[in-house]
């Protein structure tokens, strides 16, 4: 098995990982083409070392000084850039590490030309998920989750029939604030946001985690990837983040993926899909481990669980409201300009005061992100006495 990858996000965190397996399995994979932010001197490095076709940046300027320092390499800049390094020749496999809605475009058109689409990004399907699933029933393409949770689903469904679907139960390690009483979350600092008790991400993803909104894209990017309906989705707090999701089938019973939190095994399985590459991970002992514990979320405390559920009845573009406007939300709890649960009460009337449109192309998604955007924006100026 031999796979020709685009990577979009090649210097975040997935991204990185992405490379780490690659390097490890040279004799599958390799790198044709990456995509990147602004992190100049890592791509540089990326560059030399995976010798790729074709790359992008973000910025024009950036663009310009690597063609100078790489004459060879077919660099290019922007959202033109993304869809290069997508389409890339001889690519057959989109890996999508990036943050935001930036990569929608690229994957849609990956997968009318039939690539496999390692899918980490959540807001593709949140944003997008009925459009992402018309072009995937006329093509041969498919998804494949990087996502721990969503790669755990996968595994489990992956060798047992679909009819006998019970349900499916994401887990969640309950980020930092499960525990508080949701008196307390007035209080939250931008500090004690940013404390993940298992996993290290960016800022943004920190935030989602606490606030459990990434939880809640979870949920409804779960809806679209697996074909769910409603009542066939469950959730629960597992602070140990040992076993990763669950699926119960009609005969009750359950199975478990389990093992280590590391992000480069659901990587690894998704590019060596359905073959299983071995690699010198941690192993799960068991009997290291004192107890699993489960707990139920509080959508009171945690009404981003709630609105996900609503999302999902509401269809249309609310996953796109509902992603949109807490980008906003979360950046103005890190510049200080609204609280805790002010990003709470952002989304929430968000989706209430947006208008509901059909996404009925790839070119209708950045126009309506750009308005929910603006309008959130002025929604928290308006109020910011509200959210303080």
């Amino acid at each position: 098995m031999n796979r020709n990858i685009a990577l979009l996000g090649s210097t975040g965190s997935i991204g990185k990982n992405t490379l780490e397996v690659i390097k490890k399995n040279r004799d599958e994979l390799k790198i044709v083409s990456l995509a990147c932010g602004n992190n100049l001197d890592l791509i540089r490095s990326q560059i030399r070392e995976f010798n790729p076709e074709v790359v992008s940046v973000r910025s024009k300027n950036d663009r310009d000084e690597l063609r100078t320092e790489f004459p060879v390499t077919k660099i290019y800049s922007g959202a033109e850039g993304i869809m290069e390094v997508a389409m890339a020749s001889g690519v057959d496999t989109l890996v999508t590490a990036t943050s935001g809605t930036h990569s929608i475009h690229a994957t849609l058109e990956s997968i009318e030309s039939g690539k496999r689409i390692c899918l980490a990004n959540k807001e593709t399907l949140v944003t997008a998920g009925e459009l992402v699933n018309q072009y995937l029933e006329r093509s041969d393409s498919e998804i494949i989750p990087i996502d721990s949770e969503q790669s755990a689903i996968f595994q489990c469904l992956c060798e047992n029939d679909r009819k006998f679907l019970n349900k499916v139960i994401l887990t969640a390690s309950g980020g930092p604030f499960f525990k508080l009483n949701k008196e307390e979350f007035v209080n939250i600092g931008i500090d004690d946001a940013l404390k993940h008790p298992v996993w290290s991400m960016g800022k943004k993803i920190t935030i989602d985690s606490s606030t459990m909104m990434n939880k809640a894209l979870e949920i409804i990017e779960a809806f679209y990837l697996f074909n769910l309906n409603i009542d066939q989705i469950d959730l629960l707090i597992h602070p140990q983040s040992i076993i990763h999701s669950m699926v119960e089938f009609s005969d009750s019973s359950i199975i478990a993926q389990m093992g280590i939190p590391d992000m480069k095994i659901p990587i690894q399985y998704s590019l060596s899909y359905p073959e299983r590459f071995s690699n010198s991970a941690d192993r799960l002992d068991l009997t290291e481990i004192s107890s699993l514990e489960f707990y139920k979320p509080d959508p009171e405390k945690f009404p981003s669980i709630r609105m996900a559920f609503e999302v999902i009845e509401e269809k249309k573009n609310s996953g796109l409201i509902f992603n949109a406007s807490n980008e906003v939300a979360v950046e103005s709890f890190l510049k200080g300009e609204i609280s805790f649960p002010g990003i709470y009460y952002v989304v929430e009337k968000m989706l209430d005061k947006c208008k509901k449109y059909s996404v009925k192309s790839s070119d209708d998604i950045s126009p309506m992100i750009a308005e929910v955007e603006k309008l959130t924006s002025e929604f928290i100026k308006e109020n910011l006495s509200k959210m303080e």
